[in-house]
């Protein structure tokens, strides 16, 4: 009889945890996350916020804040480009007057917006962040790609300079935070906080804790595949997995 009921009390409390982990990753995934002070806390001081109840604005001119052959050789910050690689047809950079919107409590949308051309998220230094796409909507070929520098990153014809991939000014092999998506879910590196690759949904991204929010989030990574073989890896394909706001310039 005691053993019946030892065996009642067990099965109770593992009943109770699996719902209290279910909720947990419900809470995390459907709105219940407020990004507000994570967001005011990260991006440098290059980029100006302003918050409301339900929105969070942010203003940046998109020039990068580190070395890049882009800069034009007698800058500073100038480097040259990776051995074999070399400047596109746009050869230089300059400000633009950037604003992104993204909600204060993401969640998943009821319909899933295919990504497009031009900014889909602004990194932590307010460079804006783009997908796997290049002009005409077609995707990164190895040509194109020898016009990164070495943060994965080129200006279009506008001399917006912006982010495809990893690089070694934003995340390489690692967990750091990269920015935040329109849809207002964080990008992370290839790697989770416990430094293993995680398994990802058909959005390029998973619920659970990161080291910015411990109790977890929905939250997108770089791609773990190195893309055309050429040691880049995208940051972001596919669909949102929230409904996004805007960004204009």
């Amino acid at each position: 009889m005691v053993k019946i009921v030892i065996s009642l009390v067990i099965l109770f409390q593992m009943g109770c945890s699996k719902t209290e982990d279910t909720a947990s990753d419900d809470i995390a995934a459907t709105g219940a996350v407020d990004i507000t002070s994570v967001v005011l806390n990260k991006y440098f001081n290059g980029v100006t916020m302003a918050t409301t109840a339900s929105s969070i604005v942010l203003k940046s001119n998109g020039l990068p804040d580190h070395k890049t052959p882009y800069w034009g050789e007698g800058n500073a910050l100038y480097e040259d480009f990776p051995e074999g690689f070399h400047a596109n047809v746009n050869t230089s950079m300059s400000e633009h007057d950037y604003t992104m919107t993204i909600t204060t409590r993401p969640s998943e949308a009821t319909s899933h917006e295919e990504t497009t051309l031009g900014a889909i998220g602004m990194a932590l230094n307010g460079v804006p962040i783009y997908n796997d796409r290049e002009g005409g909507n077609v995707a990164l070929d190895a040509l194109t790609i020898t016009t990164f520098d070495y943060s994965g990153a080129h200006p279009g014809p506008g001399e917006d300079y912006h982010y495809h991939t990893t690089g070694k000014y934003t995340s390489t092999d690692d967990a750091k935070l990269i920015g935040f998506l329109r849809d207002g879910f964080p990008l992370y590196g290839r790697r989770d906080q416990d430094n293993t690759y995680p398994e990802l949904d058909t959005y390029g991204g998973h619920v659970g804790a990161t080291a910015d929010f411990p109790d977890g989030i929905y939250h997108y990574h770089a791609s773990n595949i190195n893309y055309l073989n050429t040691g880049y890896y995208i940051l972001k394909a596919g669909s949102y997995y929230g409904a996004k706001g805007s960004f204009t310039n």
